[in-house]
Protein backbone atom coordinates (compact mmCIF):
# COMPACT_ATOMS: atom_id res chain seq x y z
CA UNK A 1 0.00 0.00 0.00
CA UNK A 2 1.56 3.69 -1.07
CA UNK A 3 1.13 6.09 1.98
CA UNK A 4 0.53 10.39 1.49
CA UNK A 5 0.71 12.85 3.92
CA UNK A 6 -0.76 16.10 3.33
CA UNK A 7 0.47 19.17 5.62
CA UNK A 8 -1.86 21.24 7.25
CA UNK A 9 -0.90 25.01 8.23
CA UNK A 10 -3.61 27.91 9.86
CA UNK A 11 -5.44 28.95 6.90
CA UNK A 12 -5.70 26.03 4.98
CA UNK A 13 -8.17 25.30 2.35
CA UNK A 14 -10.90 22.94 3.46
CA UNK A 15 -12.28 22.10 0.71
CA UNK A 16 -8.96 21.18 -0.99
CA UNK A 17 -7.10 19.42 1.90
CA UNK A 18 -10.19 17.51 3.06
CA UNK A 19 -11.63 16.54 -0.41
CA UNK A 20 -7.87 14.69 -0.84
CA UNK A 21 -8.17 13.15 2.08
CA UNK A 22 -11.89 11.96 2.21
CA UNK A 23 -11.41 10.15 -1.87
CA UNK A 24 -7.64 8.62 -1.05
CA UNK A 25 -9.33 7.00 2.32
CA UNK A 26 -12.35 5.90 0.19
CA UNK A 27 -9.59 4.51 -2.08
CA UNK A 28 -8.04 2.65 0.92
CA UNK A 29 -5.31 4.26 1.09
CA UNK A 30 -3.53 5.63 3.96
CA UNK A 31 -3.55 9.52 4.13
CA UNK A 32 -2.42 10.93 7.44
CA UNK A 33 -3.00 14.70 7.95
CA UNK A 34 -0.01 16.18 9.51
CA UNK A 35 -0.25 20.10 11.02
CA UNK A 36 2.85 21.63 10.40
CA UNK A 37 2.34 23.35 14.87
CA UNK A 38 -0.43 21.62 16.97
CA UNK A 39 -2.35 19.01 16.87
CA UNK A 40 -5.35 21.24 16.17
CA UNK A 41 -5.47 23.40 12.70
CA UNK A 42 -8.18 25.87 11.74
CA UNK A 43 -8.88 26.29 7.95
CA UNK A 44 -8.75 29.79 6.06
CA UNK A 45 -13.04 29.52 6.59
CA UNK A 46 -13.10 28.84 10.38
CA UNK A 47 -13.43 25.02 10.34
CA UNK A 48 -10.94 23.64 13.34
CA UNK A 49 -9.65 19.90 12.67
CA UNK A 50 -7.58 17.74 14.88
CA UNK A 51 -4.56 16.30 12.32
CA UNK A 52 -3.59 12.65 12.86
CA UNK A 53 0.17 13.41 13.66
CA UNK A 54 2.45 17.33 13.95
CA UNK A 55 5.36 17.47 11.92
CA UNK A 56 7.81 17.09 14.74
CA UNK A 57 6.34 12.74 14.81
CA UNK A 58 6.66 12.63 11.05
CA UNK A 59 8.63 10.06 9.76
CA UNK A 60 8.96 10.79 6.54
CA UNK A 61 10.19 7.58 5.25
CA UNK A 62 6.96 5.93 5.89
CA UNK A 63 5.33 8.10 2.67
CA UNK A 64 5.08 7.50 -0.66
CA UNK A 65 3.40 11.03 -1.81
CA UNK A 66 3.32 14.60 0.08
CA UNK A 67 0.46 16.72 -0.57
CA UNK A 68 0.23 20.41 -0.36
CA UNK A 69 -3.22 22.10 0.06
CA UNK A 70 -3.56 25.76 -0.95
CA UNK A 71 -5.84 28.58 0.96
CA UNK A 72 -4.36 31.78 2.49
CA UNK A 73 -2.60 32.20 4.72
CA UNK A 74 -2.33 28.51 5.11
CA UNK A 75 0.30 27.86 1.46
CA UNK A 76 2.05 31.28 3.02
CA UNK A 77 2.68 29.03 5.83
CA UNK A 78 4.04 26.04 4.22
CA UNK A 79 6.06 28.27 2.15
CA UNK A 80 7.73 29.34 5.35
CA UNK A 81 8.64 26.26 7.15
CA UNK A 82 11.92 25.03 6.56
CA UNK A 83 10.92 21.56 7.80
CA UNK A 84 8.20 21.76 4.61
CA UNK A 85 10.64 23.02 2.24
CA UNK A 86 13.13 20.07 2.76
CA UNK A 87 10.43 17.48 3.06
CA UNK A 88 9.30 18.72 -0.34
CA UNK A 89 13.15 18.86 -2.08
CA UNK A 90 14.17 15.25 -0.30
CA UNK A 91 10.51 14.27 -1.80
CA UNK A 92 11.36 15.30 -5.34
CA UNK A 93 15.06 14.08 -5.37
CA UNK A 94 14.09 10.68 -4.44
CA UNK A 95 11.50 10.82 -7.44
CA UNK A 96 8.54 10.38 -4.69
CA UNK A 97 5.20 11.99 -5.60
CA UNK A 98 4.76 15.89 -4.94
CA UNK A 99 1.24 17.56 -5.41
CA UNK A 100 0.28 20.72 -4.75
CA UNK A 101 -3.19 22.47 -5.66
CA UNK A 102 -4.39 26.30 -5.70
CA UNK A 103 -1.82 28.66 -3.94
CA UNK A 104 0.36 25.34 -2.77
CA UNK A 105 2.61 25.27 -5.92
CA UNK A 106 4.39 28.49 -4.17
CA UNK A 107 5.91 25.86 -1.78
CA UNK A 108 7.18 24.40 -4.68
CA UNK A 109 8.93 27.17 -6.16
CA UNK A 110 10.31 28.11 -2.45
CA UNK A 111 11.54 24.85 -2.59
CA UNK A 112 13.43 25.60 -6.13
CA UNK A 113 11.56 21.79 -8.49
CA UNK A 114 9.77 23.87 -10.38
CA UNK A 115 12.12 24.95 -13.28
CA UNK A 116 10.96 24.30 -16.60
CA UNK A 117 8.13 21.52 -15.56
CA UNK A 118 4.38 21.47 -16.35
CA UNK A 119 2.55 23.20 -13.46
CA UNK A 120 -0.67 24.64 -12.74
CA UNK A 121 -2.06 26.71 -10.00
CA UNK A 122 -4.61 29.09 -8.41
CA UNK A 123 -4.25 32.14 -11.41
CA UNK A 124 -4.01 34.43 -7.94
CA UNK A 125 -0.15 33.44 -7.82
CA UNK A 126 0.87 32.22 -11.38
CA UNK A 127 3.23 35.49 -11.54
CA UNK A 128 5.05 34.15 -8.59
CA UNK A 129 5.67 30.78 -10.42
CA UNK A 130 8.49 31.75 -12.54
CA UNK A 131 10.75 29.44 -14.52
CA UNK A 132 7.88 26.97 -14.72
CA UNK A 133 5.85 25.72 -18.03
CA UNK A 134 2.41 27.00 -16.86
CA UNK A 135 -0.79 25.65 -18.00
CA UNK A 136 -3.84 26.37 -17.57
CA UNK A 137 -6.13 23.34 -17.07
CA UNK A 138 -7.77 21.84 -14.28
CA UNK A 139 -4.76 19.04 -13.33
CA UNK A 140 -1.34 19.12 -14.50
CA UNK A 141 0.72 16.10 -13.87
CA UNK A 142 4.94 16.27 -14.87
CA UNK A 143 6.83 13.73 -13.94
CA UNK A 144 6.62 13.11 -10.08
CA UNK A 145 4.55 16.61 -9.95
CA UNK A 146 0.96 16.98 -9.60
CA UNK A 147 -0.40 19.79 -9.53
CA UNK A 148 -4.12 21.27 -9.79
CA UNK A 149 -5.85 24.88 -9.67
CA UNK A 150 -8.11 25.04 -6.67
CA UNK A 151 -11.45 24.21 -4.56
CA UNK A 152 -13.37 23.32 -7.46
CA UNK A 153 -10.92 20.98 -8.82
CA UNK A 154 -10.09 19.59 -5.76
CA UNK A 155 -12.22 16.21 -6.23
CA UNK A 156 -10.18 15.82 -9.82
CA UNK A 157 -7.14 16.83 -8.05
CA UNK A 158 -7.76 13.61 -5.82
CA UNK A 159 -8.48 11.10 -8.14
CA UNK A 160 -5.38 11.77 -10.36
CA UNK A 161 -3.65 11.07 -6.52
CA UNK A 162 -5.49 7.81 -6.53
CA UNK A 163 -4.55 6.88 -10.03
CA UNK A 164 -0.83 7.78 -9.74
CA UNK A 165 -1.13 5.78 -6.08
CA UNK A 166 -3.92 2.49 -6.36
CA UNK A 167 -4.06 2.67 -10.43
CA UNK A 168 -6.72 3.88 -12.67
CA UNK A 169 -8.98 1.21 -11.78
CA UNK A 170 -9.21 1.95 -8.73
CA UNK A 171 -9.74 5.77 -9.93
CA UNK A 172 -11.90 5.02 -12.55
CA UNK A 173 -14.50 3.15 -9.98
CA UNK A 174 -14.07 5.99 -7.89
CA UNK A 175 -15.15 7.97 -10.41
CA UNK A 176 -18.53 5.86 -10.49
CA UNK A 177 -19.61 5.26 -7.30
CA UNK A 178 -19.29 9.14 -6.14
CA UNK A 179 -20.97 10.29 -9.13
CA UNK A 180 -18.51 12.36 -11.13
CA UNK A 181 -19.25 10.88 -14.17
CA UNK A 182 -23.01 11.56 -13.91
CA UNK A 183 -22.39 15.11 -12.74
CA UNK A 184 -19.64 16.09 -16.03
CA UNK A 185 -22.61 14.31 -18.22
CA UNK A 186 -25.24 16.60 -16.85
CA UNK A 187 -23.02 19.42 -16.79
CA UNK A 188 -22.10 18.86 -20.61
CA UNK A 189 -25.85 18.48 -21.37
CA UNK A 190 -26.77 21.72 -20.21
Amino acid sequence: MRNSVIFLANGFEEIEALTVVDVLRRANLRCDMCSIADIEVTGSHGITIKADIIISDLVHENYDCIILPGGMPGAKNLKENGKIIHLVKSFNLDGKLVAAICAAPIVLKEADIINDKKITSFPGVKLELIGCDYQEEIVVEHDNLITSRGPATALEFALKLVENLAGKEISDKLRQVMLVDFVENKIKKS
